[in-house]
């Protein structure tokens, strides 16, 4: 079933992650930084609320509620999540051998495994 967003979900989501990012750096010394990842995040939603008009940017912002749209969702979520597992097992690997314990790498890895054999196991029982 498509979850139906407002267009106001998008901008007001990423425009609070700037928000976020910016305290995050000013309270770790950087509040110059913090104004410019907020300014980032605010353009982004920017875009994504005044470019309606772009079928690509319709369908980041979720207005897409065809099967086209969701099936290429899924296949974008499904590779940008190949992307991530292969960046943390390298990574993990490339701290193993510095002759450090792999840390965060390895709870990160673990994390992505759990969730996938959970889901496994879910998606088979549902289905």
């Amino acid at each position: 079933m498509p979850m139906t967003k407002s267009k106001w979900f998008l901008p007001l989501f990423a425009t609070a992650l700037g928000i976020l990012v910016f305290a995050a750096q000013w309270i770790g010394g950087d509040p110059g930084g913090g104004l410019v990842s907020l300014a980032i995040m605010t353009a982004v939603g920017a875009l994504f609320l005044f470019g309606g008009r772009s079928e690509t940017i319709r369908g980041l912002r979720g207005d897409g509620s065809d099967e086209r749209f969701r099936q290429i969702d899924l296949d974008a979520t499904a590779i940008a999540g190949l992307a991530v597992i292969a960046a943390v097992i390298v990574a993990f690997v490339i701290e193993l051998a510095r002759g450090h314990s792999g840390s965060p790498y390895s709870w990160l890895g673990a994390i992505g495994g759990l969730t996938y054999v959970v889901s496994i196991v879910v998606f088979r029982i549902r289905g």
